[in-house]
């Protein structure tokens, strides 16, 4: 049996095509400086938590957002180290002159089992801006 044709698309708004595509790869993520990043202490013994459920919830909402996993099975060298959730929002921190150090995969899984991290489905209409507030 023999494959139909494949079907050939034809470009004839270039100007609204290219300003789409350089639409699609926006993204604008915005830190508040005085946010709480890191945890406060609770006065309870043992080990106090290093972050804040701010700095965790920014986290996994980028993760979630982005479909980025906490750790990859392949080592890094092969894929990438700003491929993981952790080097991405690593990455963003530096951009963004925060100086803030960021939780480990270990330490979002284990806390992501206690917040509950809600996003709804959101459309491809436009650029993303995510804004990480306190």
């Amino acid at each position: 049996m023999s494959r139909p044709p494949k079907t050939t698309y034809k470009t004839t708004n270039w100007k609204s095509y290219n300003q789409a595509l350089r639409q699609r790869g926006s993204l604008t993520v915005w830190f508040d400086p005085s946010m709480q990043w890191e945890a406060i202490p609770s006065g309870r013994r043992g080990r106090q938590q290093a972050y804040s459920d701010a700095a965790i919830q920014a986290c996994l909402t980028l993760k979630t957002l982005l479909g980025l996993p906490l750790r990859q099975g392949v080592p890094l060298f092969a894929i990438g180290p700003r491929t993981m959730a952790r080097g991405f929002v690593a990455s963003l921190l530096e951009l963004s002159g925060l100086g803030w150090s960021v939780p480990d995969f270990s330490t979002l899984s284990r806390r992501q089992k206690t917040l509950n991290v809600t996003i709804p489905y959101r459309g491809s209409k436009g650029p993303l801006h995510l804004l990480v507030d306190s």
